[in-house]
This record gives structure tokens, C-alpha cells and sequence, in this order.
């Protein structure tokens, strides 16, 4: 059977722009037959986040995602139809996901590398596997749970960075979910801006394109910031800390602006944004959501709670088609996306 799949065809470099170019869509045979313990799936929706940059040089600076390899099939997170099974766990017509999906429109899987997933969880959106009900979703949630000290009645204002992207979306609606009293985000369009304030729930949203961030983040936030959820890093960050309140809490979730930059993870700040921080007792630690599996399950069940509750809004961005998933890549390193950037592989007629 021939396939299609997308394999890294260049390197941007440590401090390069990532293009679409750096993809090279090509065809491969998969065998007739499966080995016990394999399933072959049918690919239906790839996801493609932020810290995938990092996997596109030699050495990604952490030691828990591992660099892709040059002409070799590219991998992330996935969904998929399971149409053949030689695994006990499985049958045919199951949904299934990875971390590790390969960038390809079917595949031959190791059973044990899946996970089963129940497409009443998101109301038959499969898709939302891939971020509010997944792993943006998981970190937003047990993100804000763990580094943001939230107490509901305590009056804190919460800022978002990166405000309308897969996580940021999400934390907003989940700092309020628990208890913030005051929810800001910060955006690079008008558009998103108006998405945010209408749909999502924000009280104020800055476009950190138009005007004075620091004058805006002082109108929006009259009473100082409490909790900042931090995706972006770089000047955007500087200014908001520089507005932090004492013994207020950073939660690193990511630091879009510096992976195109060779620096450390996290990236260390200014020295005179530095001194603020230890000077106003303000928390800055390093959080990753795969330290706190435990909390998965339950989560996800949350997540879903709200979902069907009405209570958290959900945005996808949704591009079709594999041949277009570099593109894909591309735009949402630049903000193109609003929500989750999904790209649709095949669609599953039957839901």
C-alpha cells in the first residue's frame, strides 16, 4: 500500500525562522501485513504546537523530546481510526492517540504506543483530543492548578500571554473557572482581541502591536498582576513582570519568542527585570505537565465537564490536508492561528 508522509527536509538552524520548506512530503510503502501486538490506523487529525521548534534542530536543549531527523518522518500528536488489529486492546473502527504520531496518512503502530480515547468525551470533535481535551488543555489547567496559587474570593488579576493561541486560550477561561477575578490577555490582532473580550470571557485584552503595552497593562490591571500566565517570554514578559505585584506567581508554560533564538530554557531574564523579580518575592519556576501525570485522567475529565457545560470555549484553526501541514507550521509560529492549530488528514465520515 503506498502512503504519504512528511519528513524533515532541512534545518532552519538554532536561530533561524522556520519555513515551510523545511518539510518535503514524499511517498512510502507500508507492508500487506501487521505483526502481533501492531494495529494499522488511519491518520485523521495531526496537531502542530510551539515546542516542535525545538525539535527541529540538531540538540533541543531538553532532555525529554528528542530532535528530529533530516529526510526521516516527522512526529507528534495525533488521532486515528484504527482499521486492522493484531493487538488485544483494539479493534477495528477504535479511535486512538499518540504523542508520537507520525506525520503520515497511514500507519503501522506498535499497540502499546496507543491510547484509546472516547469520542463522547468531546462530543465526537475528535480533534479536541489534540488541545482543550488533551495536552494544551492539561497544561493550561494543571498549570494554573500548580505554579498560579489561585484563591477564589482573593480579588487577583490574571494576564495571559499569547492570549488566543492553544494554551493561552484556555488559561484565561480556566483561571476564572478557578476563582481569578480579573482575566486579561494579551494578543498580537484587533480580531483576536474582539475574539477574547466577546467569546471567551477576558475583561480586557491588549494588542501588543498597537500602542504602549505598559500604559494598556496599567489600565487593564488597576490593581497590579497576581498571576501571569507566560507563553511568550522576550519584552512582552519584562513588561508584565515589571508590573507583578509582591509575592505574585509566573506560570512558564512556553516562550514562543525566544525558540528561534539560541538561548536556555528558560531564557534568563534581563538583569534589571531580574532584580524585580526577587525583589517583589515573584515565583518564576519551571513547570512541565508531563511531571504530573497523575493529574491526567482526572483533568481530562474536567476539561471535558466544562466542555459539555458550556463553560470552556473551545477554537480551532483547521488546515487540510498533509501536503499543507509545513504551511501550517509556519503560520502558526508566526500567530496565524487562532485556538488550537489542527491539521485535518482525514476526515471520519461515520461521526
Amino acid at each position: 500500500m503506498i502512503v504519504q508522509r512528511v519528513v524533515l527536509n532541512s534545518r532552519p538552524g538554532k536561530d533561524g525562522n522556520p519555513v515551510a520548506e523545511n518539510f518535503r512530503m514524499e511517498e512510502v510503502s507500508l507492508p500487506d501485513n501487521i505483526n502481533e501486538g501492531q494495529v494499522q490506523v488511519r491518520t485523521l487529525y495531526l496537531s502542530v504546537d510551539p515546542y516542535m521548534r525545538c525539535r527541529m534542530n540538531e540538540d533541543t536543549g531538553a532532555d525529554y523530546i528528542t530532535p528530529w531527523q533530516l529526510s526521516q518522518v516527522v512526529d507528534g500528536g495525533g488521532i486515528g481510526v484504527i482499521e486492522e488489529s493484531k493487538h488485544t486492546n483494539f479493534t477495528e473502527g477504535d479511535f486512538v492517540t499518540s504523542f508520537y504520531w507520525p506525520w503520515q496518512t497511514k500507519v503501522i503502530l506498535d499497540g502499546n504506543s496507543l491510547e484509546k480515547v472516547d469520542p463522547r468525551l468531546v462530543d465526537g470533535h475528535l480533534s479536541y483530543f489534540l488541545g482543550a481535551i488533551g495536552m494544551p488543555g492539561l497544561t493550561s489547567l494543571i498549570g494554573i492548578q500548580e505554579k498560579g496559587y489561585i484563591t477564589a474570593g482573593s480579588n487577583q488579576t490574571l494576564v495571559v500571554s499569547g492570549a488566543a493561541g492553544a494554551c493561552g486560550s484556555l488559561a484565561g477561561q480556566i483561571g476564572r473557572l478557578l476563582g481569578c477575578s480579573r482575566v486579561v490577555g494579551i494578543c498580537g490582532t484587533h480580531e483576536k482581541c474582539v475574539l477574547l473580550t466577546s467569546e471567551l470571557g477576558f475583561d480586557a485584552a491588549i494588542n501588543y502591536k498597537k500602542g504602549n503595552v505598559a500604559e494598556q497593562l496599567r489600565e487593564s490591571c488597576p490593581a497590579g498582576v497576581d498571576v501571569y500566565f507566560d507563553n511568550v517570554g522576550g519584552d512582552i514578559s519584562d513588561t508584565v513582570i515589571s508590573q507583578m505585584n509582591p509575592n505574585s506567581h509566573i506560570i512558564l508554560c512556553g516562550q514562543i519568542s525566544q525558540y528561534n533564538r539560541d538561548v536556555p530554557y528558560p531564557p534568563p531574564l534581563p538583569p534589571a527585570v531580574e532584580a524585580i523579580q526577587k525583589e517583589r518575592n515573584i515565583t518564576r519556576e519551571r513547570f512541565l505537565v508531563l511531571n504530573y501525570k497523575d493529574k491526567f485522567e482526572p483533568g481530562i475529565l474536567q476539561l471535558s465537564q466544562w466542555f459539555k457545560e458550556g463553560k470552556l470555549k473551545i477554537k480551532e484553526t483547521v488546515i487540510n490536508g498533509l501536503g499543507n501541514i509545513g504551511a501550517a507550521f509556519q503560520s502558526m509560529m508566526t500567530g496565524g492561528n487562532i485556538g488550537k492549530q489542527i491539521v485535518c488528514i482525514s476526515e471520519e465520515l461515520s461521526l
